[in-house]
């Protein structure tokens, strides 16, 4: 393509979204609405994710060993469990630790009375994992283990967050395929009027030589920019009130501020930026071509 053939198409382009202003608007609206409301289910399933992630952060699975097992068994054990992929660490705990920590938070003074360790076979791994999900596969594992007397773990929370992760992500993908479907329809709709207007224009162009993709170009470009403005505006939208949103929730609900832990809004942006732009500009692109390619037949 030559360079004043570009700048033609651009200028053509643009001249198109002003000529059906209204329409254009429309459009414009109905991508920036779709993908404020994706950018808003971006940052709330992000931070959710988040939160779910610190949550099963501090969920593990407990193994308690054979009484007179010895030390040697245990490291083994130890070091098979470091094998596993669904384990992020792991924390031994003594004996004498188990009774140190349960003396101080649940006995107090009342601990003198004990001449000896009543934990005395409570030595325990406590298991971290990378992905809550992944804790029966593990468990079913180490309940094989020799030398392994239980296994405690907590099927409800491991159950509970991993449902409540996927049906926010299951609800924010239905809404934004709808919202898509309707950007792509007025899309389709405004473009659908800029042939109109210019059939006439468009069969003398072709009757003088011009190519399909001459006459096609400017229409896919105001789809394009169409896209571009819509994605642009929710996100400049959504930088500003983050951070005051979040903000907000946390003096008004002081209770959360020990519970939750929200991302910042760079680290958010650093992906959901240059996506919105990217669906913007496919939105505009997929619904002109697929206008022109049904309309432009002369």
């Amino acid at each position: 393509m030559r360079i004043s053939t570009f700048f033609y198409t651009i200028k053509q382009g643009i001249i198109n979204i002003f000529r059906n202003k209204w329409f254009s608007l429309a459009s414009i609206a109905t991508i920036g609405a779709c993908l404020f409301l994706f950018g808003l289910f971006y940052a709330i399933l992000t931070n959710f994710q988040h939160i779910v992630k610190t949550a099963e952060g501090g969920v593990a699975v407990t193994v308690f060993f054979d009484e007179g097992i010895s030390q040697e068994r245990i490291e083994e054990i130890g070091a098979l469990i470091d094998k596993r992929t669904e384990v992020s660490s792991k924390t031994f705990i003594s004996a004498d630790e188990a009774w140190e920590s349960f003396k101080e938070e649940y006995l107090g003074e009342y601990a003198d009375g004990f001449l000896e360790n009543p934990l005395a076979n409570s030595a325990n791994f406590q298991i971290y994992m990378n992905d809550v999900s992944m804790q029966p596969a593990l468990v079913t594992y180490l309940e094989g283990l020799e030398g392994i007397r239980d296994v405690y773990r907590s099927e409800v929370t491991a159950s509970a967050l991993t449902g409540m992760n996927a049906l926010v992500a299951y609800v924010s993908v239905g809404i934004i395929a709808i919202l898509f479907a309707v950007s792509i329809f007025l899309i389709s709709n405004t473009v659908t009027i800029g042939i109109s207007v210019r059939k006439e224009e468009i069969t003398i162009m072709k009757y003088i030589g011009a190519t399909d993709f001459f006459v096609r170009s400017p229409f896919v470009i105001e789809g394009m920019m169409i896209g571009v403005i819509g994605s642009l505006l929710p996100m400049g939208i959504i930088y500003v009130l983050y951070n005051q949103v979040i903000e907000y929730i946390m003096q008004r609900f002081t209770m959360l501020t020990s519970l939750l832990a929200f991302l910042p809004v760079e680290t958010i942006f650093s992906t959901l930026f240059p996506v919105s732009i990217a669906m913007g500009v496919g939105i505009g692109f997929l619904g002109s071509i697929t206008t022109v390619r049904k309309h432009l037949k002369v």
